[in-house]
């Protein structure tokens, strides 16, 4: 059977299913369907016509590189096809952003043919996807005295591929669609359980928010043909939890606009909009799609006449409405103005959404545009020897005198580029920063592996230190989806040049770790940046942000990240810890003094500069980690000189066992991660260069003091599901001690994994069970207990220390390699599960509890149905807590009363933490900061 003939029975099974022909990416098929255009009698010649113009994907694929052929062909009439001019093919050429078609074009450009040379470099002239072979062709054609060349990088030296295009609309206007009240998470956008369909953009755009939903925005759009579908985050933030490209994705592909007839699916320039705002991570993909967010601030907290919050019987605040923004409210974006107006009533101040930065990006289609862009224009003036006159807005760049640098201020001016200033930036200036790390997770990675097909990239950029393809997500269960989409995403990452969870040729055993492990132990300078495809990418040493599969696509290869200097809120600890506590129940009561004490959450969208000092990074990684349930943008951890020469030797350790197995490359980026983490250390030691600190005279957006002496119950954060205010629930910022539930709530399933436990927490599992055994003679579980560590290296570990002995002698079910799961698990037992290293319950895009139950875990997500689904009956509901409160919940199969919790975790050490005895901050230097910029 042809390729074709198979792609025919694809087709008429998408058609059953609502779907499109599913887009081109394989030279293979593609060379079937040139053959049968150029068949003048071919029965198929019109189909065939329409998949290679309209459904062929562009950048960097196999496809893409036979059509630009094809199309070459055409041009300079080695093949006629009727339907197909040369002025049309020029045309599909400029719709192919990069890759094959800059090179056919640059073919065509520097030919000696006029009628083929002119119009190339005319659609040269609005390219921006030029890498340096494509510039290098240029420059070699310039120096060589080619007038068409000249022209060429003399119009990029002008930027005309930005300012020919035109401006954006004056006004917009828009019908709302209020998504959900609350905060809106972007798996009810994307849900985790989908993963699987996300580089199958219409496929996956059918599990945004519910069928309903869909009918009810396309409905809109028909009744307002003028407007565009705006979605809203009522009372709540848009875009809360993971990075998810796909979620913004899908809302443009229901409420955005094409972004070029010749490339299906993919769309741009949505509006979305939360009475809070959107959320940091959510908005970096709103500007890489060239789109809108808005903060509504449409409810105010109620005040008395005193002016004092007005608060409910549960004493949260109360909210009053300012404006209406129910679903079918026509409204006007004015642009200019930065204004948004119900008619003629002017209802908010929009300006901080119509930045100088972001309309650039609007105008652009997207910020990778403007990032190219850029650095295509300073390079085109380098070649012709003339001054940059930069046609964006510049950067800007913020210096206060005398005032010192918080952490991420520091590590932000040492990694700049391009920064016309000579005096240390603060927060509020825009800065291209060289990023040090990037890692990639498996089910955002086939996105991000066509984000950089679309933007021509073939190789790392040389900048980046290490870069790595996880392959946690799909670690629970080894299924047909993850046979099919795994190997081929290694493949391509591998090939890239990142460090894969995955051997695709089979040279060492799979490694499911969980992401965020791995880039925390590869990190080895607390001055890095950090870029991951997750929302917790949030290391203990450096500053890492959590992206979308687009920024970590840029990351990857340009080695850059563009964005301001976020501002900083520092937290400190005092008072001394109890015996019984564990730190997971100071990362709980961090967020619930800072609630209590400031009235709101003077976290969100900021950096937590927290002064840890005294914990190595894989635990300290527990309070970095929380950071995102604390709608943080980032977190920094200031340590002690010896914690990081400590917690540097440690990822040496590991980093060597990755070498051991077999997973360094030919380029040998963990050999050479080595080696940086010895230059650190010795930095460090010989005090050339001491652990991170702030100056002791930055400044902050808030200060928040912990006191430990008043934990003393363990903290539960808790989905409140059945609160009267449905904005409150799902939400993370209802914290708990364990004595309010009376020791009798019930427990259907308990879970220790994730990125929020470390070997430690291990270890308290394999002590609890003895303790538990010595009490009552037996260990009986009550609910389902499932564990899964974090990695392997933890496992082995484990092993050698004689814990793993322990944990599978009261286990009912442990991992297997050899023969991985290849079902889901849908029903659980009253025992432990061993599970393999991965993400498992946490990401639920595998497995999932039992719709209805009460989960007990201490993963990082509550949002409804992320870890649980609701039942017929009973609201599932995912109660997040430390692993003794977790481990104990299974065995009683209710939550624990605070005696029974003692006994059980009595002589345990569950942490190590104490305060810093000392203030962990520097002098500043001369001018601040001795800025060593790029």
């Amino acid at each position: 059977m042809s390729l074709y003939q198979e792609y025919l029975d694809e087709i008429a099974v998408r058609k059953g299913e609502g779907l499109n022909p599913k887009p081109i990416d394989t030279a293979e098929l593609l060379n079937e369907i040139i053959a049968q255009i150029k068949d003048k009698t071919h029965a198929h010649r019109e189909e065939s016509l329409k998949f290679f113009i309209y459904n062929t994907l562009p950048g960097t694929t196999s496809a893409a590189a036979g059509k630009a052929a094809f199309l070459k062909a055409i041009i300079q009439g080695k093949s006629i096809v009727e339907e197909i001019t040369p002025t049309f093919a020029f045309e599909l050429l400029s719709h192919m952003k990069g890759g094959p078609s800059i090179e056919v074009l640059l073919d065509l450009a520097l030919s000696d043919n006029p009628s083929e040379a002119n119009p190339a470099a005319e659609v040269l002239k609005t390219q921006v996807f030029l890498y340096e072979a494509d510039t290098d062709r240029l420059e070699s054609a310039y120096k060589a005295g080619n007038a068409i060349a000249k022209d060429i990088l003399e119009s990029y030296a002008k930027g005309e591929f930005f300012t020919k295009l035109p401006d954006i609309p004056e006004e917009i206007k828009v019908v709302t669609y209020v998504a959900g009240e609350g905060d809106i998470s972007t798996d009810l956008l994307s849900p985790g359980n989908q993963a699987h369909s996300r580089s199958d953009r219409e496929l996956h755009g059918k599990c945004m928010i519910s069928p309903a939903a869909q009918q009810e925005i396309t409905t809109l759009k028909a009744q307002h043909p003028d407007k565009k579908v705006m979605l809203i985050a009522e009372k709540g933030t848009m875009g809360v939890g993971s990075s998810r490209m796909s979620g913004v994705n899908n809302v443009a592909l229901w409420a955005g606009e094409p972004a070029s007839p010749y490339v299906p699916f993919v769309n741009f320039a949505p509006v979305v909009a939360g009475t809070n705002g959107i959320s940091p991570i959510f908005l970096t993909t709103v500007d890489v799609t060239g789109g809108i967010g808005l903060d509504l601030k449409n409810w105010v907290k109620k005040t008395d006449a005193d002016g004092n919050a007005v608060l409910d019987k549960n004493g949260d605040t109360v909210l009053e409405r300012v404006y209406s923004v129910d679903t079918g409210t026509v409204l006007t974006i004015n642009t200019k103005e930065k204004k948004l107006y119900n008619g003629d009533q002017a209802l908010a101040d929009i300006a901080s959404a119509f930045t100088p930065q972001k309309v650039e990006f609007m105008k652009a289609g997207g910020s990778y545009a403007i990032v190219f862009g850029k650095k295509l224009q300073t390079l085109a003036a380098e070649i012709l020897g003339v001054k940059l006159q930069s046609v964006y807005a510049p950067s800007k760049e913020i210096s206060h005198e005398n005032q010192g640098l918080t952490a991420v201020e520091k590590i932000f001016n040492n990694n700049a580029v391009g920064v016309n200033s000579d005096v240390p930036l603060h927060a509020g200036s825009d800065v291209r920063v060289n990023v040090n790390i990037v890692g990639s997770q498996d089910t955002t990675g086939l996105m991000t592996s066509q984000e950089l097909e679309s933007m021509a990239a073939t190789v790392i950029s040389p900048i980046v230190d290490g870069a790595y393809q996880s392959g946690c997500h799909t670690a629970s269960v080894w299924d047909k989806k993850a046979q099919v989409n795994i190997p081929k995403l290694m493949k391509f990452m591998q090939d890239f040049g990142l460090i894969t969870a995955r051997d695709p040729k089979g040279k060492y055993a799979p490694l499911t770790d969980v992401i965020h492990k791995v880039l925390n132990d590869i990190t080895v300078d607390d001055w890095s940046i950090i870029i991951g495809g997750d929302s917790h990418t949030r290391m203990s040493k450096g500053v890492a942000f959590g992206a979308d599969s687009g920024t970590v696509a840029l990351a990857l290869a340009t080695g850059e990240a563009n964005m301001p200097i976020p501002e900083s809120v520092k937290v400190t600890f005092k008072g001394e810890m109890k015996s019984y506590m564990d730190f997971r129940d100071v990362v709980h009561a961090t967020q619930m003094q800072m609630l209590k004490s400031f009235g709101e959450n003077v976290f969100q969208g900021r950096v937590i500069e927290v002064h840890i000092g005294t914990l190595l990074a894989d635990q300290a990684f527990t309070f970095t980690d929380w950071t995102a349930e604390m709608k943080a943008k980032a977190s920094i951890c200031i340590s002690q000189d010896d914690t990081l020469i400590a917690s540097l030797e440690l990822s040496k350790k590991r980093i060597q066992i990755m070498i051991d197995k077999g997973m360094d490359n030919t380029t040998k980026v963990l050999a050479g991660l080595i080696a940086l983490a010895d230059k650190r250390i010795a930095e460090i030691k010989s005090g050339e260069k001491p652990a991170l600190a702030p100056d002791n005279n930055a400044k902050y957006a808030a200060e928040v003091v912990v006191d430990l002496d008043l934990i003393d119950e363990p903290m539960i954060a808790d989905p409140d599901v059945y609160n009267e205010d449905v904005s409150k629930r799902y939400t993370h910022d209802t914290i708990r001690p364990v004595s309010y539930y009376g020791g009798n709530k019930k427990v259907d399933l308990a879970f220790v994994g994730s990125c929020m436990v470390h070997k430690g927490d291990m270890k308290i599992i394999s002590q609890m069970l003895q303790n538990l055994e010595d009490e009552n003679g037996k260990v009986e579980f009550k609910a389902p207990l499932v564990i899964a560590p974090p990695t392997y290296n933890i496992v082995d570990e484990l092993k050698a220390e004689g814990d793993w002995d322990i944990l599978t002698k009261y286990s009912g079910f442990e991992f297997d390699d050899v023969a991985p799961k290849q079902t889901a698990r849908t029903q659980y037992e009253n025992m432990m599960y061993l599970e393999r290293p991965g993400c498992n319950l946490c990401m639920g895009n595998q497995e999932k509890a039992e719709k209805g139950d009460t989960v007990m875990a201490t993963s990082t997500r509550l949002f409804q149905g992320r870890v649980v689904e609701d039942s017929n009956e009973k609201k599932g509901e995912s109660l997040l807590a430390s692993t003794p409160v977790v481990v104990l919940s299974a065995i009683l199969g209710r939550t624990p009363s605070m005696d029974e919790y003692k006994l059980a975790v009595k002589g345990i050490n569950l942490t190590d933490f104490a305060p810093p005895v000392n203030e962990m901050t520097t002098e500043p230097r001369v001018n601040v900061i001795e800025i060593q910029r790029q």
